[in-house]
């Protein structure tokens, strides 16, 4: 199940297997002999490493050497070590350098900005700056909506950070932060053609961090939350979408509602069953998970039950009451009042979807759940479940990865989510537009293309942006939550 940019390499020192990645992948220049058999040398003792060579490029020839760069693919940095020291064994071959190609694409941050004036000449300097920019400073303070128009507002969004829930790696900082913000915005910038910039906030406590969003939402058409732990993620939010007049999306929570949504609809014609019909279980009551029960609810499904570290959340759970997520959760899924433990949830379920953490569930858990059951184990990057230890039982398996099939990535749903809400002049993103965008992806993968392998679309579907932003757009009108033209 692995994707040709990846591969599964047994660890030496377990019997687990490790999957190269671009991500730590590192590019080798050595300096090889020039003699018969040294090439074949250097590239067994990669694959021995466990390496995944990914390109194998000639810098220079000197007669008696041959200067070669050699991209390989690892498990982690230290697997990087290892394989480096492996090719410095192979008799003759000297490393001259040792490059890690992820810090190497962030050397300096992973965006720039770019103006869009002209400015060639005086003339063109009096309309950009003083004193012609005057006219346009005027011309909105008569008429506030124009900043629409003139401005960077009519394409901006912040993303917005706290740095207390960086990826799965937890509260490392604002400054630790700037880099998956810098990213986030590269993919607006890319898949959408939106202006995003990432805004990494030095703040305490909620008060704190709305008052900062709300004193820089003047610049900005819409503002993306990312990475702030919960439960304040929830108070920011609610408090953010309820005094500002441009959309306000806590990615964490929506994006991933939002495509686990489309994944589920086409997983459930993958084993002919409806999402009305099933019985879902979550693990993990977090942002994420709240947010994918409430869009889950919202499309029709019935039977919801999610489960933290103690048990399923139900109403009998006193222990949650200063909780407001988990209350909620108590409050409208979990109909029957279920209260045992997650592999007891398991049991005659359709569908798995962790949020959570890696190795939560077992081989026996998915054999006790429906026939062909659907699962979706998110954790990254070590998921609840590895696919390879159940793709015979299961019916449709989804990962956040992207070296399996099947990647659950809120890239095919936040650029377009914006772009939509822009272009319509949305002051807000409602549940409708969050159903349009997930009906949107789900719609993207064609019936001819339809499998158990293949249902959610590639990140780098390009039909995927303008679709959902289309459907944006039109329920953002229905719905009558766009700014007059």
């Amino acid at each position: 199940m692995t994707s040709p940019a990846s591969s599964t390499q047994s660890d030496d020192n377990n019997s687990k297997p490790r999957a190269t990645n671009a991500a730590f992948s590192i590019r080798i220049i050595a300096a090889i002999p020039n003699k018969p058999g040294n090439l074949g040398r250097v590239t067994t003792a990669i694959g021995a490493a466990g390496g995944n060579i990914a390109s194998l490029d000639m810098i220079e020839f000197t007669g008696n050497w041959v200067i070669r760069a050699i991209t390989v693919f690892a498990a982690s940095e230290e697997h990087g070590v290892e394989i480096t020291k492996a090719l410095e064994q192979v008799d003759g071959v000297q490393i001259r350098q040792v490059v890690d190609r992820t810090f190497e694409l962030h050397e300096g941050g992973a965006i720039t900005m770019g103006g869009k004036a002209p400015l060639r000449n005086r003339d063109d300097l009096a309309m950009a700056y003083t004193p012609g920019v005057a006219r346009i400073c005027e011309a909105i303070a008569a008429d506030p909506t124009a900043v629409h128009r003139f401005t960077i507002k009519k394409n901006t969004v912040a993303v917005v950070s706290d740095g207390t829930a960086i990826l799965g790696l937890g509260n490392l900082g604002p400054e630790a932060a700037i880099p998956v913000m810098e990213g986030k915005s590269l993919l607006f910038k890319e898949f959408a053609g939106v202006d995003a910039w990432p805004i990494c906030l030095k703040a305490g406590t909620v008060d704190e961090i709305v008052k900062a969003v709300q004193q820089i939402a003047p610049v900005f058409g819409g503002i993306n939350l990312e990475d702030i732990a919960a439960p304040a993620c929830f108070e920011i939010e609610e408090r953010l979408r309820a005094t500002l007049d441009i959309p306000v999306f806590h990615d964490d929570q929506h994006g991933t509602a939002v495509v686990v949504l489309a994944a589920l609809q086409n997983s459930a014609r993958v084993v002919g069953r409806s999402i009305n019909n099933m019985r879902v279980v979550i693990a993990g009551v977090g942002a994420a998970g709240v947010a994918v029960a409430k869009i889950l609810l919202g499309a029709g499904v019935g039977d919801i039950i999610g489960v933290d570290r103690t048990s399923a959340i139900s109403k009998s759970r006193t222990d949650i009451a200063s909780n407001p997520a988990k209350t909620w959760m108590a409050a409208n899924t979990n109909k029957n009042n279920f209260e045992g433990s997650l592999s007891e949830a398991l049991v005659d379920a359709d569908v798995f979807i962790g949020l959570s953490g890696p190795d939560l569930i077992t081989r026996q858990d998915v054999l006790a759940m429906k026939d062909q059951p659907i699962v979706f184990a998110l954790a990254n990057p070590t998921p609840e479940i590895m696919p390879e230890l159940i793709d015979d039982i299961v019916g449709v398996i989804a990962t956040g990865r992207s070296d399996y099939p099947n990647q659950i990535n809120n890239v095919l749903c936040f650029p377009g989510i914006f772009r939509g809400a822009l272009d319509s002049g949305a002051t807000q993103i409602t549940e409708s537009m969050k159903l349009a965008a997930a009906n949107a992806i789900a719609e993207t993968v064609e019936t001819h293309e339809l499998d158990a392998a293949y249902v959610i679309p590639s990140a780098f579907d390009r039909r995927v942006v303008e679709r959902v932003a289309t459907a944006v757009a039109a329920a953002a009108k229905q719905d009558g939550v766009c700014r007059p033209s």
